[in-house]
């Protein structure tokens, strides 16, 4: 069953990065570290990405050793693996609900954007590694997904250090990994298509991760009470979707005005 868990929490891990990519810091990312924005500004573009990505890969790391204290102190209590795995469908249905606004329900989130005044002032790694590390430590800039909270929480209810900082870690490699997106983007054209289309998967993105919430809270549950709990939460929780898909919330993801093309100093 820990194995499954554990299985369960990179689930999460994977669909809470992807998912974090339509933040405006993300979208911004897709409009800035471009190879067009990138020659404009006297850069080289693969330079640029390997800096974001390895600056988002460590931001990750940092989270995940915040979340590896956090599963040291959990794991002192011994707690049994039947209450780990309730907790955790807990967890995974209210971040659902959360995400989906049912009822309009929402939890504390945190609306800060990365400075894009950085791509006039700083050289390539100063700039695409520490927006990278921003992006990559989940809580420096806008969450996007409750599933970031549910990552952290589960990662402490494991009660495993290693498991947490790879968890961590994880996200942040993905989410950095987020920028290749956009390795086609040459010219303004390019650049218009590509966010238009990005935009029109926002919500199906939103869903998704919706999704991807109830089946882990489905699989904890009857992990941890038997199959019959799994199939009635996934049962109420699609009642519960269907109602809350009449009255779809459209989020603003659009990217930051582009910075003055000016090379870095």
């Amino acid at each position: 069953m820990t194995a499954a868990l554990i299985g369960s929490a990179f689930v999460i891990t994977f669909a809470a990065a992807v998912r974090s990519t339509w933040s405006p810091c993300g979208v911004s990312m897709l409009s800035t570290i471009t190879p067009i924005a990138e020659r404009a500004r006297g850069h080289r573009y693969p330079v640029a990405v390997g800096w974001f990505v390895l600056g988002a890969t460590l931001g990750g790391a940092a989270l995940g050793l915040g979340m590896a204290a956090l599963a040291a102190v959990v794991g002192s209590f011994g707690l049994s693996v039947a209450t780990t795995l309730a907790a955790s469908a807990v967890l995974c249905l209210v971040a659902a609900a959360a995400d989906a606004r049912l009822g309009g329900f929402h939890l504390p989130g945190h609306r800060r954007q990365v400075n894009e005044l950085w791509f006039g002032r700083y050289r390539t790694w100063v700039y695409a590694g520490g927006f990278g590390w921003q992006i990559g430590v989940g809580l420096a800039t806008f969450i996007t997904t409750n599933a970031v909270y549910v990552m952290i929480l589960m990662a402490a209810l494991i009660g495993q250090p290693l498991v947490a900082l790879a968890l961590g870690t994880t996200f942040g490699f993905v989410r950095g990994l987020a920028v290749l997106t956009g390795r086609h983007l040459t010219s303004p054209d390019a650049l218009l298509r590509f966010h238009r289309r990005f935009d029109e998967l926002n919500q199906p993105a939103r869903w998704a991760c919706v999704g991807v919430l109830v089946a882990m809270a489905a699989v904890t549950a009857g992990m941890a009470a038997g199959p019959l709990a799994g199939l009635a939460i996934v049962a109420a929780a699609g009642a519960l979707v269907v109602v809350g898909t009449r009255r779809p919330i459209v989020s603003a993801t659009r990217p930051l005005p582009a910075p003055r093309q000016t090379a870095a100093a």
